[in-house]
């Protein structure tokens, strides 16, 4: 099954997860979500909910699911992970309307 997926959104969510996630052997976990690369780092790795998520050089990703709703509730945690942490260094736009 071919999903299609705003891979700004997965790696602006791994970014997050790693910044603000829990460091152990290499991997960054997060409200469920465990974030890796591969050595070379070329490879994004994300796993939660029964998903594992695989985005690779030049856009390619691959997702490994059983059923449809393991899938919504990983890509909503995503989403939400990506609106609800800020990037390092970065303020929050809304802040800076005030």
């Amino acid at each position: 099954m071919k999903n299609e997926i705003d891979q700004r959104l997965v790696l602006d969510a791994y970014e997050k997860i790693h910044e603000h996630g829990k460091a152990e052997q290499g991997k960054h976990s997060l409200e469920g979500i465990t974030a890796y690369t591969d050595h070379d780092g070329y490879t994004v790795f994300l796993e939660g909910h029964n998903v594992q998520m695989r985005l690779e050089f030049h856009n390619k990703y691959h997702l490994d699911y059983s059923t449809t709703r393991d899938y919504d509730l990983f890509m909503r945690k995503l989403e939400q992970i990506s609106r609800d942490y800020h990037k390092p260094g970065r303020a929050d736009p809304e802040e800076e309307h005030h």
